[in-house]
């Protein structure tokens, strides 16, 4: 119940800002021109509205009916309308016919008069709005003006619910009514009071306060348990306006602490929305009452400047030292959290209040980026936000320049459905036209329609969802753009692929053969592992992929056409049961069920026992199997090989790599031991990219060829292979058991960024994988193993070099008084660690 209301207030607050903010032309809010009987008549229950009486030509009241016309626009957002009464000579009643009436404003709801206000009162729209608004709100809102009426207040709510006290030096002015304004909005949830005595302020504060400033303070009565005790105060620390004080208000219904289990860069709260920094202490379970009450102490001193979230070590691997004791967060975009050894609590608030300090962290990160990133290339690799404003900027570019779509059939409503049915394959690409990745898919998909013209059973199509949202949704279509295959008409299979004119054609044909395809005699099974059977792929070269089971293996045989499903347009697949399966499958040294898998054209074929029955192994054992041994590692194939989750011994060359090196490095890739890491190289011809990712590891780009280990998933630590040693399997099997033992040190260590898409809209990556199951890095007893140990020692679990494991004495030390000490998970390392202290970011 408490999050709908506050939902409901957040969406109040924002339209009445938004009402505020909508230009209105003259007095759209003001009737005028209306007879005393006219506006009787039209007087209804409830509702309120503000009444001027005056004779039909009355100079003196022009100034007073300007600032009454003015504030109509305001008040009519509350529901209040205001009203010009033109009064005729002949009238007597009691609002035309008596002098004094003329200079005064009524305010009714209904028929039923509330108050009187003399127009010198009235005297600009802030002194208008704030004395109607606490006219009506009189019940509401409560005016104090002894310390004792305001303790006898605080003492009804004890326990019940929170109370704002506002201070404004007089009533009708610009703050007055920003609180009005805000008790209007938030009078249910909170009980306003309401002041204008200089010396009721000065009692309750203890400080010399600047009676001529209005002062508004958030009371937490209903944490108050103790009746003798007075609530605690939260002070407004900017000036009255009503954005500030729904800014306060949403601040203190946050909770004090919140308990975080999940990775600190994914957090967010209600602090950093409103453009406030987010402290961590990080805690274990050990220490974690201790924890508890530090993070509760920092929190109550940080009220309104700061949040406060309590990090369990235990529940989130966290790569940094274990004498870290509290991490920052900022609010500014691109900005890595900083984890900071700190001794006590008053260098965290320092650390919150002076913005200074903060600053200069911030700046020397912001530095260090800079001189890391020297060239343009290397900033459109490294962050997401200037690549795709340059695919708007490229499709902005050549928006004049009509593309060549008579290959592709439009779709509507009316003709979707028949359209499908058609073409044995009919291809549709969902889009936007005015989004800017959908219209750069748009030309690729040209592209194809143009090199599979004339490809019989094959339609290509397109739906405008700007057009057709209904189609769109019917369709399920929750992203754009999407490509999905439909066959005859129903089933439907969706592209997860790059957006490549080469990998839309590639899956697009690939989809027109069934998945697995099934084989009828030894011929078609044996032209099939040739690449020469089904006719429409022989021109094609696909690494093909052959199931052969025996009449005993109907359990395997089904799991694997489950996977032909899934697989389907990204491998291709065959399978071959017949009587004679058991001889096919001798000829290649194995028993069914089995797999045999053909590369170059069959010139080799390789056979595996297919051990495993399950849907998911099979899957997992097909998609491994499938990728090359020693693999020229691409922009579109590196994500299947990052799932391994193995280290990477690659070679950067500037070009194709020799004989020789490629010799020796597939004997490498072959005798790895249990395959425990990726054996690949990269091309800095055709993937340039490869400049900066060299630069990242060292300050300048190394003579090449050059060998390295890098481990992205455990410490990311960078090995170089000695430049004075030839690349031959020998010397680099002799520097990968020096690594094992921890006999070398790193060239560099990579940064512990999280590289991840501005907007979930632009995670490609996430786009291409759902359909497919991921290749896990521990599949029991699938042919990836599990990866040893590291070398230098370290685990997939963590970097030992980094992570200090406590000591007895810490975690057997009791904690001092809570609030002052940070002894969760740092006991005072910082007193015997200058360094440290000065907030040195691990």
């Amino acid at each position: 119940m408490s999050a709908q209301k506050d939902r409901w207030v957040s969406s109040l607050v924002f339209l009445l800002f938004c009402a505020f903010s909508i230009p209105r032309s003259g007095s759209v809010g003001l009737q005028q021109e209306l007879s005393p009987q006219h506006y009787f008549s039209g007087l209804e229950a409830g509702k309120a509205s503000l009444a001027f009486f005056s004779p039909s030509v009355s100079p003196g009241a022009q100034p007073f009916l300007e600032q009454i016309e003015s504030s109509a626009e305001a008040l009519q957002d509350y529901g209040i309308s205001v009203v010009k009464v033109n009064c005729p000579k002949e009238d007597v009643s009691r609002y035309c016919g008596k002098e004094n009436a003329l200079r005064k404003a009524f305010l009714f709801r209904g028929h039923r008069l509330i108050r009187e206000f003399p127009t010198d009162a009235l005297f600009d729209v802030n002194s208008i709005v704030a004395n109607v608004l606490f006219a009506l709100l009189f019940n509401e809102v409560k005016y104090v003006e002894t310390l004792a009426d305001l303790e006898n207040a605080e003492n009804v709510l004890k326990g019940k619910s929170d109370m704002v006290f506002a201070y404004v030096p007089a009533t009708g002015t610009a703050e007055h009514r920003a609180v009005m304004e805000a008790a209007f909005v938030y009078g249910t949830i909170h009980q306003f009071v309401l002041t204008t005595e200089a010396a009721l302020l000065k009692a309750t504060s203890h400080d010399d306060p600047d009676v001529s400033s209005a002062w508004l303070s958030f009371c937490h009565c209903q944490r108050a348990t103790d009746p003798a005790q007075p609530c605690r105060r939260t002070a407004l620390g900017q000036p009255l306006t009503l954005l500030n004080i729904h800014r306060h208000l949403k601040l203190m219904g946050a909770p004090l602490v919140t308990e975080v289990a999940e990775d600190p860069e994914k957090v967010s709260t209600v602090h950093l929305q409103l453009g406030l920094p987010l402290v961590f202490i990080l805690s274990q379970k050990e220490t974690y009452e201790a924890d508890r009450k530090t993070a509760e102490f920092v929190a109550w001193q940080l009220l309104g400047k700061a949040g406060v979230a309590l990090l369990s070590r235990d529940l989130v691997d966290l790569n940094v030292l274990h004498r870290s004791n509290v991490a920052l967060k900022t609010p500014d975009e691109g900005m890595p959290i900083q984890y900071l050894v700190l001794e006590d609590t008053d260098e965290v608030i320092t650390l919150v209040e002076d913005k200074n300090k903060v600053k200069q962290i911030q700046e020397d990160e912001q530095q260090q980026e800079e001189e890391e990133e020297e060239d343009e290339d290397e900033k459109e690799n490294n962050h997401q936000d200037i690549q795709d404003d340059q695919v708007v900027e490229a499709v902005s570019r050549d928006k004049k320049r009509e593309l060549p779509l008579e290959q592709v059939l439009v779709l509507t409503e009316e003709n979707f459905l028949s359209s499908l049915s058609e073409a044995a394959r009919t291809v549709v690409l969902f889009y936007a036209s005015w989004e800017a990745v959908s219209l750069a898919v748009l030309r690729s998909y040209a592209e194809v329609a143009a090199h599979l013209k004339g490809t019989p059973g094959v339609l290509l199509s397109r739906v405008n969802c700007w057009d057709w949202p209904s189609l769109c949704s019917q369709e399920n279509v929750t992203q754009f753009p999407t490509i999905r295959i439909y066959k005859e008409g129903q089933q439907s299979v969706t592209y997860d692929g790059m957006w490549g004119t080469e990998e839309l054609s590639s899956f697009i044909l690939l989809s027109r053969v069934s998945c697995p395809l099934k084989l009828a005699t030894m011929e078609e099974a044996e032209g099939y592992l040739r690449g020469e059977f089904p006719s429409e792929l022989s021109s094609h070269h696909h690494t093909s992929l052959l199931g052969v089971f025996g009449t005993a293996t109907s359990e395997a045989r089904k799991a694997f056409e489950e996977a032909g499903n899934i697989l389907s347009g990204h491998v291709r697949m065959g399978m071959y049961f017949e009587d004679d399966a058991l001889a096919l499958s001798r000829k290649y040294s194995v028993s069914p069920p089995a797999l045999l898998l053909a590369r170059s054209g069959g010139r080799s074929v390789e056979g595996i026992a297919l051990s495993k029955h399950s849907v998911q192994d099979v899957v997992q054992m097909i998609r491994y199997e499938l990728l090359d041994i020693f693999p020229e590692i691409t922009v579109p194939n590196l994500p299947q090989y990052l799932q391994l989750r193995k280290p990477f011994l690659i070679l950067f060359s500037a070009g194709g790599i020799s004989q020789m090196e490629s010799k020796e490095m597939l004997k490498v890739a072959k005798q790895r031991a249990q395959q425990a890491f990726v054996a690949c190289w990269l091309n800095l011809k055709k993937t340039p990219v490869g400049h900066g990712i060299l630069r990242k590891y060292f300050s300048t780009t190394p003579s090449l060829p050059v060998l390295l280990w890098v481990n992205f998933h455990a410490g990311g630590q960078v090995f170089k292979f000695p430049p004075e040693l030839s690349i031959t399997e020998t010397n680099i099997l002799s520097w990968l058991e020096k690594l094992q033992a921890g006999l070398e040190i790193p060239s560099s260590t990579l940064s512990e960024e999280d590289w991840k898409p501005p907007l979930p809209a632009y995670n490609f990556l996430q786009m291409m994988e759902p359909s497919v199951p991921e290749l896990s890095p521990h599949p029991g007893d699938t042919p990836v193993p599990h990866p040893p140990k590291s070398p230098g020692g370290d685990t997939a679990g963590g970097d030992a070099a980094t992570r200090e494991e406590p000591s007895q004495e810490s975690t057997a030390e009791e904690v001092g008084s809570p609030g002052r000490d940070l002894r969760g998970t740092a006991p005072r390392l910082a007193a015997r660690d200058k360094q440290g202290k000065r907030h040195s970011e691990l």
